[in-house]
């Protein structure tokens, strides 16, 4: 891809800084945390304190200042060495803080986005259910109107940040039935289930939140990859929401998360194009360095030809990626592009990562190497934030439009 297509000198020092960081500080210690599932708070401290928590917030609030192609950007760069810590960003930046800093009254943002953006706490977002996962609909979580207060009684699953996040954006029924216009967003907080890591490292716990009373996270997941991320459940049992924390208009909770899946898409996406990226990059080098009959393996065709579709279907990712982020960035519709763009990479990331294992040989199936990691990785990608199912159904929907409304 042409760098001058999206990017601007900035852009370029951007991504330069970010990849310098991810190889210095995260590659070093990135299969310890996989191996052990622990939360990396030493690296996650010195993202917040480089702003990657922050990139495209303004500093009025705390946050970097840039733009939302610098954090795709960023994205993007940290999962070509991690995943993990790329979701960590990301999941922070779309689906913990972009809610407040789109729907939020100048109250909320004001009590809230500081800590976010500048990476004193994590963020996450409640949507997901046990019953309602791609049919978000069907959300069973509610919330009754008590008032000055809501009581909110429910659970959410599969919660990025669940546990070591103290500020969150979930939503709840507050209108009976399946009815869409009966969901509403809130924002709750809870204290971080590390609080003595987290003190350790002089981030993830602010004292002067006050916590949302009846709110909990539940058991960590041990999951197949992104085992550095904290991913749990999360339950409302009796938890008193006060009205001020209501994020937009009473029922809109249903279109609110709409928008912001769509630009959690976009975020998906560079992750999956990381993945694919950092895979090939790593079965590149293993190629030229490796030798079979004499030669270098990269230069037996079956092997060439094995590089060659993945070089080109990387290029092809960053395209579908950069223009979606490009569109968003422009405040131009792109619910279509960021759908391609996440189904597309995602599926692109198990192919890259699947090849990359095959083209190391049996130590592409030891630790020794980083892809059977990348592979274990790309999977979830194809899950998570709408599975590719839903992404052919959101991209036939805007292609056919009143066709598929019969």
């Amino acid at each position: 891809m042409d760098d001058a297509l999206f990017f601007n000198e900035h852009h370029l020092e951007v991504r330069e800084m970010v990849r310098d960081f991810a190889r210095n500080e995260i590659a070093p210690v990135a299969r310890h945390y996989d191996a052990t599932a622990e939360f990396p708070w030493p690296t996650v401290k010195k993202m917040a304190d480089l702003g990657f928590l922050g990139v495209p917030w303004p500093e009025e609030f705390g946050g970097a200042g840039m733009d939302y192609l610098s954090y795709i950007t960023t994205v993007h760069e940290l999962a070509k060495v991690d995943a993990s810590h790329g979701l960590t960003v990301s999941a922070h930046t779309t689906l913990g803080t972009s809610p407040i800093v789109d729907f939020g009254t100048d109250d909320q943002k004001r009590r809230f986005v500081p800590f976010l953006a500048g990476g004193k706490v994590l963020g996450g977002f409640g949507l997901t259910e046990p019953g309602a996962g791609s049919d978000a609909g069907g959300t069973a979580t509610t919330a009754v109107d008590k008032g000055d207060h809501y009581v909110l009684n429910g659970s959410k699953i599969f919660i990025t940040h669940a546990g070591v996040g103290e500020i969150f954006v979930c939503t709840a029924r507050t209108t009976a039935g399946k009815t869409n216009r009966g969901i509403t967003a809130f924002i709750v907080t809870k204290e971080t289930v590390d609080k003595a890591a987290a003190q350790e490292h002089g981030i993830g716990h602010e004292p002067s939140l006050k916590w949302t009373k009846g709110v909990r996270a539940g058991k960590k997941e041990d999951k197949m990859g992104w085992r550095a991320s904290d991913t749990r459940e999360l339950y409302f049992e009796d938890a008193v929401v006060p009205k001020e924390n209501v994020l937009g208009t009473v029922g809109d909770g249903f279109v609110q998360f709409l928008k912001t899946l769509d630009s959690g898409r976009i975020g998906i996406a560079a992750l999956s194009l990381g993945i694919a990226e950092g895979a090939y990059e790593e079965a590149l080098r293993y190629t030229s360095l490796r030798r079979q009959f004499g030669r270098p393996v990269a230069t037996f065709q079956g092997v060439s030809f094995a590089l060659s579709d993945m070089a080109m279907e990387i290029e092809a990712g960053k395209l579908l990626t950069y223009h979606a982020a490009w569109l968003k960035q422009n405040d131009k519709p792109h619910k279509k592009e960021a759908a391609m763009a996440k189904l597309f990479c995602s599926e692109l990331a198990m192919r890259a990562t699947n090849k990359a294992v095959q083209l190391h040989g049996g130590y592409g199936y030891t630790t020794e190497y980083p892809v059977e990691r990348m592979m274990r990785d790309a999977k979830v990608c194809e899950i998570g934030e709408g599975t590719s199912e839903i992404q052919r159904l959101v991209i036939a929907r805007q292609i056919l439009g009143d066709l598929l409304q019969d």
